[in-house]
């Protein structure tokens, strides 16, 4: 089933602006009432759990959710604030039928949305979800049937089930063997999700911990901070005088984590594959010596790899379409260069920024090497990614102005660079990507590109 098929289901879920469509007090409600349907046909009695970020929004879309999950007799937890992989952990030991999150991610604080895992704890199936959106449509068009009486339903309020998010943290903990307790390390948790768990779990394993961002007050989520803005640890880090090991940022619900070393430089999710993946393969544990990436993934990764023998396969854009790639081929290692890594070796069904950080920090007691020559030889090429705000999305090879200039940039790179240009799967945007040798080349064939979406199909 292709994106296109599904109206509200993006690559993440359902999100939008909260308070509009479709994030109303109405159809949030019916959202739920639609997700009870689908969940008791599978599973008599059924019961989920529910957790959130710290958006402003968050409290009364899961309320809303809640209400309409209640209204249909599926039984709700709530685990309160927690992250997006604290939830999918959650659903697949605790015997739930599901777990439903309220997080838009990385977006602005005004954006929110709806995520959903099935109680084996993965995302679900398009074919599944626009069986449920069926239903929404079908709920919408229908009189009275998201009346007042059952709007005013309560949901679980927060904070939730502490014994949920202490589960959650346990288990995190109980997955690391080495003693981390010599390791000076800054945490920018982007006043989001991770600062519900983050501080408890690092503490109680004896880091050196330093936490920055773990303020949050509904607005300030990822706020030049958190993984979208790796250069505020960075440079926080390097200006510290030596005092950090590395830094670790994650995003508003913390399904990922970017890292730098102890001069501040960025490591990103490719750095973060190549030395878990050389880790994992010196022990024998890295399935097939294969890596799953995505279409973004730098071409120095890949060459990096091969060098250590290990073959890197790239899916699409999603840590969703990764772990589809991962399941498809048995590997044990797969991610994307934004910070999301699954590691199934530990039976993990999605990224989870706060154990991605536990291996990263493992690696490094375990090597003896510091993150940085962890990452020496990763020599990434040039690359860009312009986007471009579009009115609708249209198919690029429709457009013929579009297609040419996209054949025309394969042509002059002849093999020794990537060009990669899509759709955002979550807002209205294009994707320009160019990796090329040099920064010229790659600057003017990403705006060569950019320039041709902008004038077909730019706002």
């Amino acid at each position: 089933m292709s994106n296109q098929s599904r109206q509200l289901f993006g690559t993440d879920g359902i999100r939008g602006v909260a308070g509009a469509f479709p994030l109303t007090a109405e159809s949030t409600y019916l959202i739920g009432r639609a997700l009870g349907h689908d969940l008791l046909r599978g599973t008599p009695k059924a019961k989920a759990v529910m957790g959130q970020d710290t958006r402003e929004s968050s409290g009364w879309i899961a309320d809303r959710v809640a209400a309409g999950l209640a209204a249909v007799g599926v039984e709700v937890h709530s685990a309160g604030v927690i992250t997006t992989p604290g939830v999918a952990y959650l659903a697949r030991s605790r015997g739930m039928a599901a777990g439903v999150v309220i997080s838009a991610s990385h977006n602005p604080w005004t954006d929110n949305g709806i995520k959903v895992f099935s109680g084996d704890g993965f995302k679900l199936s398009d074919a599944r979800e626009l069986a449920i959106e069926k239903e929404i449509f079908a709920l919408l068009d229908r009189p009275g049937a998201a009346d007042d009486t059952a709007l005013r339903i309560a949901g679980p309020s927060l904070p939730g089930e502490a014994a949920l998010r202490k589960a959650y943290i346990e288990a995190l903990t109980g997955s690391v063997t080495s003693d981390l307790s010599g390791l000076r390390v800054l945490l920018d948790c982007a006043n989001g999700a991770a600062t519900a768990e983050a501080p408890e779990l690092f503490r109680g394993l004896r880091v050196q911990a330093t936490f920055m961002h773990v303020k949050p007050d509904g607005k300030n989520i990822n706020d030049a901070c958190g993984a979208l803005h790796p250069e505020t640890l960075g440079k926080t880090v390097a200006e510290s005088g030596g005092r950090f090991d590395l830094g670790v940022t994650f995003d508003g619900d913390a399904d990922r984590a970017l890292f730098c070393d102890g001069d501040g430089r960025v490591v990103n999710g490719d750095g973060v594959l190549l030395l878990t993946a050389r880790d994992l393969k010196s022990q024998g544990k890295l399935a097939g010596d294969t890596v799953v990436a995505t279409t973004m993934s730098n071409m120095g990764v890949e060459i990096a790899l091969k060098k250590s023998g290990i073959r890197m396969l790239r899916a699409n854009v999603g840590d969703k379409y990764v772990l589809e790639e991962m399941l498809k081929t048995g590997a044990t290692l797969g991610g994307e260069q934004s910070g999301h890594v699954i590691f199934r070796d530990s039976d993990a069904t999605t990224g989870d920024g706060l154990l991605t950080a536990l291996r990263v920090m493992d690696v490094v007691v375990r090597s003896g090497k510091s993150l940085a020559e962890l990452v020496g030889d990763l020599k990434v090429l040039p690359q860009k990614i312009q986007n471009v705000r579009v009115r609708e999305k249209v198919p690029f090879a429709q457009v013929p102005e579009i297609r040419r200039a996209i054949e025309a940039a394969e042509r002059e790179l002849d093999g020794n660079g990537r060009v990669v240009v899509r759709y955002s799967g979550t807002e209205a945007l294009a994707r320009v990507m160019v990796e090329a040798e040099s920064e010229e080349k790659m600057r003017a064939l990403t705006a060569g590109i950019a320039g041709e979406i902008q004038k077909a199909l730019g706002v």
